[in-house]
């Protein structure tokens, strides 16, 4: 059987806030009888959209990572739900009941992902529930992917083998695997958030002059072993991207027109090193 899954690209993701914008033009003052209450006005972001900045001026870079209910299909809060109130559909789409769930506030702890969110003037847990009254009538997108300008939201249904390639042929990572909650949101270049990178600049005297240099061959040493190499661009730029945080000292050798040179980084978040005279 086809299920809904969602695929976001975080490179393609602007912060507009469009899809959380759109999510609540749909739910606040809106009763959707047995997908969801109303949701409020102020206080939840059943879309949510996470930032983190890496590296320091001027190389620096931002990624935006809009995150909602993963619609799990191990998903901890039904393991947690003692009342029933959470239940999962034959096409993939996690539903609170509004209901059934009323009263039962410990509901919010059970999304280790922090996306159900309780609203105290109905008393009431909610998580975004993938439009599924829109997609019952026949849409083939959510509101959030119908608002998206960039195209970084896209849901599709499919059956799940094919997810399953798609998610392997194209890189797709879930937030959190280790928790084993098997998401049905997907992430391409996640690792724009999830990962580090270190880079620099590299100069050089020459006449008198200092001036970037164009083509210097830097290797990137991890207990004196190369793991990566890249040249510096016409800017004297390099970086060595998609490393793990907190993975520890590094040494980055720079070599060129018969000079050398080893500067030594510590990587705990994404570095720059600035500029590096030969």
């Amino acid at each position: 059987m086809k299920k809904w899954n969602m695929i976001i690209d975080v490179a393609e993701c602007t912060n507009c806030n469009l899809c959380t914008l759109a999510t609540m033009d749909e739910y606040v003052g809106n009763d959707w009888p047995g997908v969801a209450a109303p949701m409020p006005r102020h206080g939840h972001q059943w879309i949510n959209i996470l930032q983190k900045e890496r590296g320091q001026v001027p190389m620096i870079d931002i990624a935006y990572v809009p995150t909602m209910c993963n619609q799990c299909d191990n998903a901890p809060c039904m393991k947690a739900d003692k009342t029933g109130a959470i239940g999962k559909r034959d096409d993939g789409i996690v539903i609170i009941d509004p209901v059934k769930a009323k009263g039962h506030k410990e509901l919010v702890d059970a999304c280790p992902y922090g996306h159900i969110w309780w609203n105290e003037e109905l008393q009431l847990p909610q998580a975004w529930p993938f439009d599924a009254h829109l997609l019952d009538q026949g849409w083939q997108q959510t509101r959030g992917h119908q608002a998206c300008p960039t195209g970084a939201m896209r849901a599709i249904k499919v059956e799940d083998d094919e997810m399953a390639r798609t998610a392997r042929d194209q890189g797709l990572e879930v937030m959190r695997p280790e928790l084993g909650a098997k998401p049905r949101v997907y992430y391409r270049n996640l690792w724009r958030f999830t990962k580090c990178f270190i880079g620099g600049s590299v100069s050089a005297e020459a006449n008198g002059v200092i001036d970037c240099v164009e083509g210097a061959a830097v290797r990137l040493l991890k207990d004196g072993a190369p793991v990566a190499e890249t040249k510096t661009d016409n800017y004297g730029d390099f970086k060595f991207d998609k490393l793990n945080e907190n993975s520890g000292r590094y040494g980055v050798e720079i070599s060129t027109q018969g000079r050398k040179k080893t500067v030594e980084a510590t990587l705990g978040v994404s570095i720059n090193l600035g500029e590096i005279k030969l």
